[in-house]
């Protein structure tokens, strides 16, 4: 019988710029009694350490404005009692809420930006780690998303190193024989999401070990290529469901009034 085994790496205190992350959690692992790490292991590192270390925590007295300036594209937005939420695609081709920015687990007045770029930040950990270990293990760098038609929240990859992000199933068979022709199973998110039920949100464990999908980690080698989470985002020519409801409906008023001989009108649209 198969099984995946998770365990929750206790003992990460406050991070601050330049924290040598690598050296944090080969600590972290070493005080679990009976966990060391092994080769095959992946860690499902938060995204809210990985900016830590690497200064992304800015003051930022409105948080509107900090989501304005990650924001290259506003995708939905909704008046609620508590304000306003904002769908947008950030800086790093990321369609989320509030571009990634956060306030919380960061003192107040200051916000957590996402990292400039997770899938070098996964890079560096990761063989930062190998080197120290001697050994292959992968990277996923997790933040929390909400997902189109479903309540709640939920953990997903958005950077990786050292590991296959998407399992392509196409042209395999099934158990009966027929041929599977659109399964790409998103394993990195599914990683990232397992990690988060042991992780938590306030228990202040942001590094989990995911062990038992060893065939997922790739060995380093000269000129090997990594995808990176970045290979999870889908390309805007295949998004079906690219715009959001204004810039649909701006879209098509646009084209009516192209079709009809009428001045199409500039719309304006705030960030």
């Amino acid at each position: 019988m198969r099984s995946i085994t998770l365990c929750a790496l206790p003992g990460i205190g406050e991070i601050a710029p330049g924290t040598d992350l690598a050296a944090v959690v080969l600590s972290a692992a070493g005080a679990v009694p009976d966990f060391a790490l092994q080769p095959g292991d992946i860690l499902a590192v938060t995204s809210k350490i990985v900016s830590k270390a690497e200064g992304r925590q800015v003051p930022a007295g409105d948080r509107e404005q900090a989501i304005t300036n990650e924001t290259v594209r506003l995708v939905a937005s909704k008046v609620h009692p508590g304000g306003v939420t904002r769908i947008v695609e950030n800086k790093l081709g990321i369609v989320a809420a509030a571009a990634g920015v956060d306030n919380s687990n960061t003192p107040a007045g200051t916000v957590l930006l996402l990292p400039v770029d997770p899938d070098a930040s996964a890079r560096a950990l990761c063989a930062g780690l190998r080197r120290a270990l001697g050994f292959d293990v992968g990277v996923v760098i997790t933040d929390t998303m909400g997902r189109a038609w479903r309540e709640g929240q939920t953990d997903a990859a958005i950077g990786a190193a050292g590991l296959e992000v998407i399992t392509d199933l196409r042209g395999s068979m099934d158990t009966f024989g027929q041929q599977m022709k659109a399964t790409m199973t998103a394993v990195a998110d599914e990683i990232a999401a397992a990690a988060d039920l042991i992780k938590g949100k306030t228990s202040q464990c942001p590094v989990a070990v995911l062990r038992g999908l060893p065939e997922l980690v790739r060995p380093a080698s000269p000129g090997s290529r990594d995808d990176g989470a970045r290979s999870l985002i889908r390309p805007a020519e295949q998004d079906m469901f690219r715009l959001g409801s204004d810039e649909a409906w701006r879209e098509g008023y646009a084209a009516a009034c192209r079709d009809a001989g009428l001045p199409v009108p500039e719309f304006q649209q705030e960030a």
